[in-house]
């Protein structure tokens, strides 16, 4: 959001900072809300190529849902493909840095433990990439839509001359 200028730098940590104490409250707030205890540390393992790919994929994907939507449909969206995420990835489809935080401490289902957490991020950084560079490629505009079969996002063909 910053590099695209919706989010000014001097906001980008305090924006940080929100998600990842959202995440962590939201892992209470869950927690109370089904009567189990409160403070856990996830101990469910969470490790190896087969995650990390997964990762890398839902994030890649979240990201191309997010830069793709029209206008004021993103959280909608975000939210089907999140969902859907979930069952279709081998790892739940964490897809953000601050979900991963909230999910160390949960013991459920869906938790990482502490010690799975980094590398979870770093696939989720190369997923975001990838994510960013397929909406490049599929922007209008770009030197790959010049092709006479290729249809915008609109679906309207472009001429080429």
């Amino acid at each position: 959001m910053t590099l695209r200028g919706a989010l000014s730098a001097h906001e980008l940590l305090p924006y940080i900072a929100a998600q990842l104490i959202g995440a962590l409250v939201g892992a209470w707030l869950a927690h109370a809300m089904f009567d189990l205890s409160i403070a856990e540390i996830s101990a469910k393992v969470r490790t190896g190529p087969v995650q990390w790919i997964a990762e890398a994929v839902a994030t890649a994907g979240l990201l191309l849902v997010i830069l793709r939507a029209p206008a004021g449909r993103a959280s909608i969206m975000v939210a089907a493909y999140i969902g859907a995420a979930y069952w279709f990835t081998a790892s739940t489809a964490f897809a953000n840095p601050a979900a991963v935080l909230g999910r160390m401490f949960s013991n459920r289902f869906s938790g990482i433990p502490p010690t799975s957490a980094p590398v979870f991020v770093i696939a989720e950084l190369i997923g975001g990439a990838i994510g960013l560079a397929l909406h490049i490629v599929f922007e209008p505009g770009s030197k790959h839509m010049d092709h006479p079969n290729v249809t915008g996002s609109s679906g309207e063909q472009r001429e080429t001359f």
